[in-house]
């Protein structure tokens, strides 16, 4: 009996962790809600990275550091509340038609994120202006492509 329960619970797992993203946002609001929080996030650190970056702030290696460790983490977490039936206004609907091209582009962001908190780390500032601007790049690519003007 135990064995059978086990397997039971085993197998509810799985089918759980197989459901769609979608399935973890009770309204379509909520999960424009949480994509936008997250683009908040993001925005108020790239632009403090940016603002050290142009000179428009004064250079703090330790919150330069922490900046970009927020960055790569939030990067992740937008594209998971581009679910069916969370369109907005501000999102163009070839999001949800052209899926390959919008992860790709979502990880081309992520993975420029991510050179920039390792150049953030290092407490370089020279290396921060030569990782920043590729990483602007890769947020200019999604919003001209799927943003609404």
């Amino acid at each position: 009996m135990k064995k059978m329960l086990t397997a039971a619970a085993l197998a509810a797992v799985a089918v759980c962790a197989a459901l769609p993203a979608q399935a973890q946002f009770a309204k379509a609001e909520d999960a424009v809600a949480y994509r936008q929080g997250a683009y908040r996030v993001l925005a108020h650190h790239f632009g403090s990275l940016g603002a050290m970056a142009s000179g428009k702030a004064p250079f703090d290696a330790a919150r330069a550091a922490a900046d970009g460790e927020v960055l790569a983490a939030i990067a992740k977490l937008p594209a998971t509340g581009f679910v069916a039936g969370a369109e907005s206004k501000a999102a163009k609907p070839a999001i949800w038609t052209q899926g390959e091209k919008f992860k790709q582009i979502d990880q081309n962001m992520i993975e420029a994120a991510g050179k920039l908190a390792a150049a953030a780390k290092s407490g370089d500032l020279e290396q921060i202006k030569a990782t920043f601007g590729d990483t602007a790049k890769t947020c200019k690519a999604c919003h001209d492509e799927y943003r609404q003007k």
